[in-house]
């Protein structure tokens, strides 16, 4: 079959149209919606999926291995009887939170903080408010392209580290951390300067909820650095803004892209969404 595909943005996102992930894709198929994923510079967007939590994990294993999310700081979000499954979600039942509400409000690539950061990761709009909830996406290769020659000699080869304890006392600061996940999850450097694996594109590689400081350098010298990076990867030449639909499974490439929840749909009505996360191999 052939897939009917739209461009959403210059830079960043490519539409996927009148398919459902659970049938139409034999392998051709899926090879040409994996093709068209990472020529659009790392975000598909699927519309009108209908999806169980078996279809979702399904689909998403198709991407790679699965990174298991028991033990974490956020298994109290998880799908009972789907681990794989992280809820994302302003609903409560019972007193209890169904999800995680605010996840993601900082410009990130998903857990970057591991040794093996996130390939890829998959969340699906099962409940989507009527407005606000967007998320927004920064092309992360378009944004390392624009920088001058100069800048760029001088921060390839650096590396930054990640630290989840910088987490705890931001994006996690009203969430149970435990010590055993901080010991599991140790600061960790990586390159600031990725070379995207399959593409062999160059990537700046950031995130703000993690990254401390570039190595060798103090916080103090290092913030000047990141502060301009993160402000020119987010200009908004390199950045799509999602607007959530019912149905809506999007795709996006950890390695390439960076991404902002925008919490401002607070009162306006439920949010529910799956989010499945595709181990990476170490940036290099």
């Amino acid at each position: 079959m052939t897939l009917s595909m739209r461009r959403l943005n210059p830079v960043i996102g490519t539409e996927i149209s009148g398919i459902q992930v659970t049938r139409d894709l034999g392998d051709n198929a899926f090879g040409e919606l994996y093709q068209a994923w990472l020529d659009s510079g790392g975000l598909l967007v699927l519309r009108d999926q209908e999806l169980e939590p078996e279809d979702q994990i399904a689909f998403s294993q198709r991407f790679g291995e699965l990174d298991p999310l028991k033990g974490q700081t956020v298994e109290p979000y998880l799908l009972p009887g789907h681990p794989e499954i992280y809820r994302v979600s302003n609903k409560v039942k019972d007193g209890q939170k169904l999800g995680r509400q605010r996840a993601g409000t900082y410009w990130h690539s998903d857990n970057s903080h591991k040794e093996r950061a996130a390939k890829c990761s998959l969340l699906y709009g099962i409940e989507v408010p009527p407005y606000g909830g967007d998320t927004q996406f920064a092309a992360m290769t378009r944004a390392w392209d624009e920088l001058s020659p100069t800048f760029q000699k001088m921060i390839e080869g650096l590396r930054c580290v990640h630290d989840f304890e910088k987490a705890k006392s931001g994006s996690f600061k009203n969430e149970t951390v435990t010590d055993s996940h901080l010991n599991a999850t140790p600061a960790i450097s990586h390159p600031l300067v990725r070379t995207h694996p399959e593409t062999g594109r160059k990537c700046l590689f950031l995130n703000a909820g993690v990254v401390t400081h570039i190595e060798g350098m103090s916080v103090e010298e290092s913030q000047p650095i990141l502060d301009y990076l993160y402000r020119h990867c987010t200009r908004p030449e390199f950045v799509y803004r999602h607007q959530w639909r019912k149905g809506d499974l999007l795709v996006w490439d950890n390695r390439s892209t960076m991404h902002y929840a925008v919490a401002d749909y607070d009162g306006v009505g439920d949010r529910y969404m799956h989010r499945t996360t595709v181990f990476g191999d170490r940036p290099v």
